[in-house]
């Protein structure tokens, strides 16, 4: 499986999310953490993104 990384433009497409709310979820434990790619650059991985909404899918689905 190839593995990519997703800058924050791309998760913020991906989810609907504003920046903050993305970085608060990540402060909380909600969210995948990114992983630093370079100095101040910083990426998330794609299979975590796609995990994370498949998760909240998966919970509505239950309720």
């Amino acid at each position: 499986m190839t593995m990519k990384f997703l800058r924050l433009p791309e998760v913020k497409s991906r989810t609907g999310f504003s920046r903050s709310s993305i970085y608060l979820f990540v402060q909380n434990g909600t969210f995948p953490r990114p992983v630093r790619i370079g100095g101040r650059a910083v990426a998330w991985l794609e299979t975590e993104i796609d995990a994370w909404i498949e998760e909240r899918l998966a919970e509505r689905g239950e309720s």
